[in-house]
């Protein structure tokens, strides 16, 4: 747990401030700071609030959704201070009427006095249940609400579609992230690099997201690399020293080519090709002689059997000679599926043919556009492919803009307080909230249920009431074997709790995985997937139809 200091409040020095420097307290919608001076013009802006931080619906048609974003939000408050420059702006920027107290009185400002209880980062969430309980004087609150929204929505709905492709694909399966280019700006693509490792992605092509969260780099070449070369002649520097030193090859590109000429009149491999492209050839040789050690090859140029795969295994051949072992080939056009499988028939022909154990295991990475349905129907054609480079319809979440994270006030000065709507999904869920996840006997969640603050913590064994929030008619009895509590303190303001450690980077994902393999596999399913209980206690469905009735305004037919 993290330590606190003698006044209880949390010590915020060890915090860095968010990744990306733009999160600032102006990093926010304008109407937060009218109804912040609104507030303190009302004298109602020191008002103790309570706000839920939510989402509707569940993204890409599914029945679960990742919640990330945490760490980002608690690296925002920890740092929340006003600059001199700030606050001319905002003052610039609001009516000319507005009083000089208010501006000294943001110049004050931090988040001393916010409590945020959260569910854990990397956790498997679903509607309705609060992600957070952000508890504070009412105008700091709403001052948050924005830049929480924003840093929540997007992590959200990018790790768990990293965790749909990475359930399609399968746990064998390698998958690497390189969005980068076709992200929405470098923060969408640093984003999107942290969250997809988070939602079960093995490595990324973003270097600076490497550095900054410590994720596993994997790249090789583009099909500029291989068009830039002509012909063997080009390469100047021939030589390549054995793998353990105790030998020099002075002509690699001679190796190469000698291998060329054995695969060319090789009986299992049948005569697949002739004459392969010789500046594919030179290109592919030059870039082992770099990177030896970890050769891997776009093959799709010019055309993959019947140059970029033969070439390929000539140069990993060689290589082989020398003590090596090429990585692989990457495919990035035409039918995965097939050239997968007669890239693998290939291989363990070579496999056979030369006596080489372990050749016809050689990788295949299949990138050009892939997505979630891709991914599927490649399962379904029956492919070799054994690691998967996924970009655009990834980064972008192609399927869906936006996961719909709402914020809501639930209660003020200790009086519960309701949003109501026409439409029945909108209607909030009024009140400070203890929310539990509630496990079956297999061991799979069963329900989540929200309970009023002060109600009797669900015991496991004992039964329970589980009602629909909003339908008469839906409601059920459970008996839990197991009960967790799922909002915890991780910040606690100027209250004696203890703040919850932010684990690194590399523990979030691994929640994230474990969490996964928890759910029901009917829950998980791309199509038709059952949907998910949430429901809350029957004191607390009463309560929000007492205050639905008593807001509701009656109306009159005339």
């Amino acid at each position: 747990m993290a330590e606190t200091i003698p006044n209880g409040r949390p010590e915020s020095a060890n915090i860095d401030g968010p990744t990306n420097p733009m999160v600032t307290p102006i990093l926010t919608d304008l109407y937060q700071f009218t109804m912040a001076y609104a507030y303190w013009k009302a004298g109602k802006h020191n008002e103790r609030a309570v706000f839920d931080l939510y989402f509707r619906r569940n993204p890409f048609g599914g029945e679960y959704t990742i919640f990330a974003g945490l760490e980002e939000c608690i690296k925002f408050i920890a740092n929340f201070k006003f600059t001199e420059d700030e606050i001319d702006f905002i003052r610039s920027s609001l009516p000319s009427s507005c009083e000089d107290g208010f501006f000294e009185y943001l110049r004050r400002l931090d988040c001393s006095d916010i409590e945020i209880y959260s569910i854990s980062e990397g956790s498997v969430v679903f509607p309705k249940v609060p992600l957070m309980r952000i508890e504070g004087p009412v105008a700091v609150v709403q001052l948050l609400e924005t830049p929480f929204v924003n840093l929540i929505n997007y992590a959200s709905l990018v790790t768990t579609n990293a965790a749909r492709h990475r359930f399609v694909a399968g746990r064998s399966k390698i998958l690497l992230e390189f969005g980068l280019r076709r992200a929405q700006g470098p923060d969408g693509g640093i984003s999107a690099s942290k969250y997809c490792y988070m939602g079960g992605f093995d490595a990324t092509s973003n270097v600076a997201a490497g550095k900054l969260f410590g994720i596993p780099l994997r790249g090789t070449h583009s099909h500029a690399f291989v068009s830039s070369f002509m012909s063997p002649d080009e390469i100047i520097e021939k030589s390549l020293k054995h793998h353990n030193g105790s030998s020099v090859c002075e002509d690699f590109v001679s190796l190469v080519q000698t291998w060329l000429d054995k695969l060319k009149w090789s009986h299992l491999l049948g005569g697949i090709f002739s004459e392969t492209n010789q500046s594919e050839l030179a290109a592919f040789a030059s870039y082992a002689l770099a990177f030896p050690g970890s050769f891997l090859a776009l093959v799709d140029t010019y055309d993959v059997m019947r140059s970029g795969l033969p070439n390929f295994c000539a140069v990993a051949l060689a290589l082989n000679d020398l003590g090596y072992k090429a990585v692989g080939i990457r495919l990035d056009s035409g039918d995965l599926a097939y050239q997968s499988c007669e890239a693998r028939k290939f291989f363990c022909a070579i496999e056979k043919e030369f006596g080489l154990p372990g050749f016809g295991k050689t990788s295949i990475t299949a990138s050009n556009d892939l997505n979630e349905e891709t991914l599927d129907a490649l399962n379904k054609q029956g492919h070799e492919v054994d690691a998967f480079g996924i970009g655009t319809h990834l980064v972008t979440c192609y399927a869906q803009a936006a996961l719909g994270v709402v914020f809501k006030l639930v209660e003020i000065n200790n009086q519960p307080r309701i949003k109501l709507s026409e439409d029945v999904s909108k209607v909030s869920i009024p009140c400070k909230k203890r929310c539990y996840r509630l496990y079956g006997k297999e061991g799979y969640p069963l329900v989540d249920i929200m309970t009023g603050e002060n109600e009797p913590h669900p015991k496991v064994g004992e039964r329970i009431l589980c009602r629909h929030p909003f339908s008469e008619s839906k409601r059920a009895y459970v008996v839990p074997q197991r009960v967790e509590e799922l909002l915890k303190c991780f910040w606690p303001g100027k209250s004696d709790k203890t703040r919850e450690n932010l684990p690194p980077l590399k523990e979030i994902r691994e929640r994230c995985i474990e969490q996964l393999d928890q759910m029901r596999p009917d829950h998980m399913r791309r199509l038709n997937p059952t949907p998910y209980k949430v429901s809350v206690s029957a004191k607390l469905y009463d309560f929000i139809h007492f205050l639905w009735l008593n807001e509701a305004p009656v109306g009159e037919l005339q």
